[in-house]
């Protein structure tokens, strides 16, 4: 099995930046999509950034221009730079990621999340 750690979470005011990372963990044999979800107060959870193994990222049109998502494949780690914060990005960010686990002698495809960061953006 894996699980996702993620860090970087905090408050920040009205235009400031904050870095999100979140490592997987575990018996990984590869790692396809990675990406980033928020859930604001009394809403659902929302996609905010996705990126393929292969380094193509895709974005939420509401963070474009200012949030960039990377990983680190050698490493399994994603991260989410977040520039331009407004009060409206304030949620808790979720991690995500669909891992091929190794168990045994088999490897199966697992979506695991992140137990989630919250982030502040005060105005």
């Amino acid at each position: 099995q894996a699980q996702l750690v993620e860090s970087g979470g905090g408050l920040v005011q009205a235009g400031g930046s904050l870095r999100l990372s979140c490592a997987a963990a575990g018996s990984i044999f590869s790692i396809n999509v990675m990406g980033w979800y928020r859930q604001a107060p009394g809403k659902q959870r929302e996609l905010v950034a996705v990126i393929t193994s292969f380094g193509t990222p895709n974005y939420a049109d509401f963070v474009k221009g200012r949030f960039t998502i990377s990983r680190d494949n050698a490493k399994n780690t994603v991260y989410l730079q977040m520039n331009s914060l407004k009060p409206e990005d304030t949620a808790v960010y979720y991690c995500n990621a669909r891992i091929v686990v190794v168990a045994g002698i088999q490897r199966r495809e697992y979506d695991y999340w992140g137990q989630g960061t919250q982030v502040t953006v005060s105005s």
